[in-house]
Order: C-alpha cells, then sequence, then structure tokens
C-alpha cells in the first residue's frame, strides 16, 4: 500500500535546522496522520506521497513549504498595558487575537513601557531537514475521516 489522500500514516522522524535537532519520535509512539488533511508541514506531506512501509528517507524542505517565510509586519511593539499588569518577559509566549484569528506571538524584548511581540512562527524562514521511516500505512475509518484525525487503536475519546 502507499501513501495517498485519506490513508492513516505512521512515520518515525527526526527534523533539525541549522544544524541542530529540533523535535523527534525517536524512543517515542510514531507520529500518526491523515494523508492529504493538512497535518504536516506541505513539503514533508509532499515527500512522502506514494512511498510505502519500511521506506527510509531524507528530505529537505524549503522554508516556504515548512512554515514560510518571515514577516516583519508580524513582530511589532505594543502598550505593556495590554497585558494587565502581568510580569512579561522576553520569550514567553501569549494567544492574541488578530484581524485574522487567533494567533500565537512571542515576547521578543520588553523595555520600560513595551514589549516586541513577534507573530512569526518560530521556525519561520527555516529550511527543515527530516529524516523519516515510515512503519504503517492504513486505509481510514469513516469516523477518522469524519473527524479529521487518527483514532489509537479503537481510541475515539477527544481530549481538547
Amino acid at each position: 500500500m502507499k501513501i495517498e489522500e485519506n490513508k492513516v500514516v505512521l512515520i518515525h522522524y527526526t527534523v533539525s535546522a541549522q544544524g541542530t535537532e529540533l523535535d523527534s519520535s525517536k524512543d517515542k509512539e510514531p507520529l500518526s496522520y491523515i494523508a492529504g488533511q493538512g497535518f504536516l508541514v506541505p513539503g514533508l506531506e509532499e515527500a512522502l506521497m506514494g512511498r510505502k512501509v519500511g521506506e527510509k528517507f531524507d528530505v529537505e524542505v524549503p522554508a516556504e513549504k515548512a512554515y514560510g517565510q518571515r514577516d516583519d509586519h508580524l513582530t511589532q511593539s505594543v502598550p505593556l498595558s495590554m497585558f494587565e499588569g502581568m510580569d512579561v518577559e522576553a520569550g514567553m509566549q501569549f494567544r492574541a487575537s488578530t484581524d485574522t484569528g487567533e494567533q500565537t506571538v512571542m515576547i521578543l524584548e520588553v523595555n520600560d513601557d513595551e514589549a516586541v511581540v513577534d507573530g512569526n512562527h518560530p521556525l519561520a524562514g527555516m529550511d527543515l531537514f527530516f529524516n523519516v521511516s515510515i512503519e504503517e500505512i492504513r486505509d481510514a475509518t469513516a469516523e477518522e475521516l469524519d473527524h479529521g484525525h487518527v483514532h489509537a487503536h479503537g481510541d475515539h475519546h477527544h481530549h481538547d
């Protein structure tokens, strides 16, 4: 069986950027997803399509097909009063309401009365390098397709 739209796929992966390992499923359960549902970055999903169980490969995903290029318009200074008396420090992350919906922003720096926030994904602008091993491919159940995610071994509980 090959990876194609609406198949459940289990992979082991290691992802790195700029020579630094960022995440890995080694020594954990494989990552499971439904092909074609937009769960993975587009470049990795494209590289997986058509492959079979047991294949192992490396793929470089350019920033454009990962988390996109950095957008300087997503970095701005906001008054500390917007944080309602919280002790704000560089590196903190918050959910913010924007014109385009909810978005995660990171505090880059804090000065006397303002904080510089960045709405870019932390990996925006970076090419990602994946080492992938395809562990399992199966048909998705009607319930999985309806819910848009994989149910592990008959588990259909939703943890919100």
